[in-house]
């Protein structure tokens, strides 16, 4: 960045081009061109003075100086627009460099207004609203970027800035005042930012567009002479695929979550954390640049979450330019319990409020799309994703907060390691975490360098005080409810202060269950003593009262169904999983009131049940110390919690049983895209979208070794299969979860595989083939279950045998297949030319296809999913290998190139240059002596085994590469189609 530097003479001289961690506090001018610019070569020459845009760059020196800087800039002479390297650079960086100024100075050279009247808006409000800097498109951004603007008039008087002007500029340029008061652009749509420029111009027609790289955060080439259409067609394509990435990217919104967490506590009350702002720890860590990192930890029910949720706020407040990127695990939801799912919500509010970091995620997004940040590899591609983002040299101050580390089910030892290494790694970013007082989490955070410790149990004066004032609120609120008189009031607050032992959560679910409405005024007081303290006699105590409540046989089932299911479910997916009363059948509003009896332990939001709390989960789990968890646990599942798993299996199968048909959502035309399925208002799969995915999971859970009760658990799977199997793949396809139906039948199968039932056996050994034949159509339109997945699946199917009946009547002459299910696994379908060399992994996992449309596919062998796509070869690739630990893969291509990629990532970590002609083979490896001894005969028409043909392949079966691991072969052919056979044992 070059400036200008004036001098105590009033001397302005140009500076060196400076390096961005060299630039000193300067001054920035906002203007509209006129004749007489002062240009770049008109400095340097000394010609300057004597043109008429002098007068602006005097202004913005003099008046940078009675403020206190030496430094400005302005941009008609502190550019070189004859370099084209240097303009690109300059309108990329021009957001931020308006964004880091110390003073922005708007000059309005036609506004005129005589000083003394300055303060008389009715003289000179007209002109400036007319002003011609407001129809100029360059000006957007350097009305927003500056922390703040001051307007100056022709005769440079200043008229007022941008926060005492906001309400005229907002009816100018009908920006919301949020934007003008500093909030996130990130916020506002696309469509919203774009509008801000329909009545602006600019010079040069494609300006318009790139006047906007800023405002969206993105950097593209400078192709003048394209023109504005196409110049905003670039600009659009590149936000809406930024967008398309961050919306893959998305598992859930944090700032979503923290509202939901602090309505469902009642709102957060200032006064319960304002002590953590003035505690010396927290002081130390806010202000200092050694303590880097602070752990937050502390019991169950101490006020954590929302501690950090008032931290959050006031560091918003506080710093409002900075980067606030937070998450909150939760244990009892599979969507937010693992480490996966935390970084991805950090890295989505990091790319939310800074967009120009999403560089760092299409990376890997435009290799692999949404499955980079899914399946076995996800861990590696978001952890190199986040740390390059940590790195940025353009990441702004930054802070990171996690709550409740102890509630990461999933990889949590990877995330704490993860975390400890990263906490120091820049300057610009400061942590907070908080989790219970685990020693395994204490022994990971503590190789954070520069960490401190804020523990609430030493600290228990302040928390204790921070309750009290809780207590406060909820004895108001309640006095209003309840209407009570001074004396039941004060008692009340007495008795919750004397037995909440500094624990948020016992004061919230005591005053929960006054508000009741059952709950006369009278009786309050007696009621209130029957709440002991302490969290666990507490829990205890409510056990108690739902076991002899009306509903207690429901309530027993409802906490034991919601205890064990694999995430939050909605009341209408409860309603099939335990065993509803004949009186309510039919009536959600009367189940809701009986979920609500357990709200000691459960809550309902937007219909879905959570539980109030982990240590309420741990509680039934029988997890906690008390004697009265482990009975909570025997009155909860008196059969255990295998019988319970049995049960949601069971009624998971009669709920699909008796919702599942052809064309649920009633699309009729057999190619109807999924992408423009939309749910149904009454969406017909609300009862069955839990049982679709997790009833394989439950039936594992619930294997017994009573003979009796396998008998008719294996008879009802088998029931459903041969009745409903083909409209559960339609409705797996239409939930968009086809890939863990694919999965669940697979684990089905590897399930039945120790067992004598044969019949059972072979059905589902069919329905798997069935599905990974099927499930790429079936995924990208439902209804070709009933089309392409019957007509071309062998007529020995038994799938296919099963359904005959549900062909498509409009096919009255099927096409020729083959009667029996050959050798081939999966047929995987996706280059666009045809494969030139395949190869397993050593762990089988997955599977590598090069092509001759330059591209390398990673596939995963379960699911047939593609995983991986890899760019940069310049021609085609002629050979694939993995490394022995299946880290690295290596490819050969016709561009003379060898290159090794990270298979994690889809990173090219290296390329190897030097071969004169194309490269035919590549190998990281030698193959095991002692493997399996299939392969292909030397003119690839017979698979061998130990040299002996055992397998003839007709011509479309031919191999134009191939690859063997195990007993598995995977055959890719000139069709672009990859084929995979596997052998039971050797022969």
């Amino acid at each position: 960045m070059r400036l200008l530097e004036r001098d105590d003479t009033g001397t302005i001289r140009l500076t060196d081009d400076l390096p961005s961690n060299k630039i000193p506090p300067y001054a920035i001018l906002s203007h509209t061109w006129g004749d007489g610019e002062v240009l770049l070569r008109d400095l340097m020459d000394g010609a300057s003075n004597n043109k008429a845009g002098y007068a602006k760059i005097r202004f913005c020196g003099d008046q940078a100086w009675r403020d206190g800087l030496r430094f400005f800039w302005v941009d008609t002479c502190c550019i070189d627009k004859s370099n084209s390297v240097e303009l690109q650079e300059a309108i990329n960086s021009m957001f931020r460099w308006y964004r880091n100024a110390t003073k922005c100075y708007a000059y309005l050279v036609d506004v005129s207004i005589p000083s003394p009247d300055v303060d008389n808006k009715f003289i000179w409000e007209p002109a400036f609203r007319a002003s011609r800097w407001f129809t100029r498109g360059w000006t957007l951004q350097e009305l927003i970027a500056p922390s703040s603007v001051e307007f100056i008039s022709r005769e440079e008087v200043r008229l007022g800035d941008r926060k005492t002007l906001e309400q005229v500029i907002h009816d100018v340029t009908r920006i919301p005042l949020k934007v003008l008061q500093g909030g996130l652009l990130s916020d506002l749509s696309v469509h919203d930012r774009m509008a801000w420029i329909e009545n602006r111009n600019t010079t040069r027609e494609e300006d318009l567009a790139y006047s906007l790289f800023g405002i969206f955060d993105v950097q593209l080439p400078l192709l003048y002479g394209e023109g504005k259409v196409k110049a905003l067609e670039r600009l659009r394509e590149k936000t809406g695929k930024d967008d398309g990435c961050l919306a893959d990217l998305r598992v859930t919104d944090p700032r979503h979550d923290k509202k939901r967490i602090e309505t469902a506590k009642g709102g957060l009350l200032k006064d319960s954390y304002r002590w953590v702002l003035s505690n010396a720890q927290f002081q130390q860590w806010h202000d200092g640049e050694d303590n880097r990192f602070l752990w937050i930890k502390g019991d169950p029910g101490k006020g954590k979450t929302m501690l950090l949720c008032g931290i959050i706020d006031e560091l918003r407040m506080s710093a409002p330019s900075c980067l606030l990127s937070f998450f909150f695990c939760q244990a009892t939801d599979s969507r937010i319990n693992k480490a996966t799912a935390v970084l991805r919500g950090l890295i989505y509010l990091l790319v939310s409020q800074q967009p120009a970091l999403i560089s760092h995620v299409r990376e890997q997004y435009d290799l692999a799309g949404r499955s980079a940040f899914e399946g076995t590899n996800a861990w590696e591609t978001l952890r190199e994703i986040f740390t390059a983002i940590l790195q940025d040299p353009a990441l702004r101050t930054t802070y990171l907060i996690i709550d409740a580390l102890d509630e990461c089910v999933t990889d949590l030892t990877r995330l704490l390691h993860l975390v400890a290494q990263v906490s120091c790694a820049s300057s610009r970013v400061k942590w907070i975490v908080s989790s219970r007082n685990w020693p395994q989490i204490e022994e990971q955070l503590a190789m954070a360098t520069q960490n401190a410790k804020l523990s609430l149990e030493l600290n228990a004066q302040s928390v204790a005080s921070a309750v009290s004032t809780y207590i406060g609120h909820k004895v108001l609120h309640l006095s209003h409810l309840k209407q009570y008189d001074g004396k039941t009031e004060t008692i009340v607050r007495d008795y919750l202060s004397s037995n909440a032992n500094g624990t948020f959560l016992w004061v919230a679910l005591v005053c929960q269950a006054l508000e009741e409405p059952k709950v006369r005024k009278r009786h309050t007081l007696a009621k209130l003593r029957t709440f002991p303290p302490g969290l666990d006699s507490l829990y205890a105590q409510m056990m108690e009262q739902i076991g002899h409540s009306e509903d207690a046989d429901l309530c027993k089932q409802i906490l034991a169904v919601t205890t064990i299911v694999h995430r939050p479910i909605t009341l209408q997916e409860l309603t099939t999983l335990v065993e509803m009363p004949d009186d309510i059948t039919d009536d959600l509003e009367s189940f809701e009131e009986v979920v609500k009896v357990c709200g000691s332990f459960l809550t309902l939001r937007e219909q879905i049940v959570y539980f109030v709390h982990q240590s309420a989960k741990d509680f039934l789990l029988g997890n906690a110390t008390h004697q009265a968890s482990r009975d909570a646990f025997d009155w909860v599942f008196p059969l255990g919690v295998e019988d319970v798993n049995h049960t949601i299996f069971s009624k998971s199968l009669n709920a699909m049983s008796t919702v599942l048909r052809r064309d649920m959502y009633g699309l009729e035309a057999p190619g109807f895209p999924i992408g423009k399925v939309q749910t149904p208002a009454s969406d017909p799969l609300a009862t069955v979208r839990y049982p679709c995915v997790f009833w394989v999971d439950h039936f594992r859970d619930s294997i017994s070794n009573n003979n009796t009760a396998q008998r008719n658990i294996y008879h009802a799977v088998h029931t459903f299969l041969e009745q409903k199997y083909l409209y559960w793949l339609e409705a797996l396809s239409l939930l968009r979860v086809m890939s863990e139906g694919v999965n669940a039948i697979r684990q089905l199968e590897s399930l039945l595989e120790p067992t004598d039932r044969r019949p059972l056996i072979d059905l589902v050994r069919d329905a798997h083939r069935f599905a990974l034949s099927c499930r790429w159509i079936v995924e990208q339109a439902p209804l070709q279950a009933y089309a392409s997945a019957l007509v071309f699946v062998p007529t020995g199917s038994l799938v296919r045998k099963t359904f005959k009946a549900e062909e498509s009547y409009w096919i009255s002459t099927a096409p020729a297949v083959e009667a029996e299910w050959n050798a081939c696994l999966q047929t995987l379908e996706g280059h666009d030319h045809p494969v030139q060399s395949v190869a397993f992994s050593p762990d089988s996992q997955r599977l590598a296809s090069g092509s001759d449309d330059r591209t390398i596919k990673i596939w995963d062998t379960a699911s047939g999913r593609c995983v991986q796509t890899l760019e940069g070869h310049g021609h085609w690739v002629r050979s694939v290998a993995f490394s022995p630990d299946s880290q690295r893969l290596a490819s050969g291509s016709d561009d003379r190139t060898i290159k090794i990629w990270d298979t994690a990532s889809g990173r090219c970590v290296q390329t190897l240059e030097g071969h004169g002609d194309p490269v035919q083979s590549v190998a990281l490896s030698l193959d095991d002596p002692d493997r399996y001894g299939y392969g292909l005969g030397q003119d690839k028409t017979w698979i061998v085994y130990n040299g002996r043909n055992i397998l003839w392949l007709p011509p479309e079966y031919r191999p134009s590469c191939f690859g063997v691991q195990g007993r598995m072969i995977s055959i890719g052919c000139t069709s672009g189609r990859v084929f995979m056979v596997g052998f039971s044992r050797g022969i």
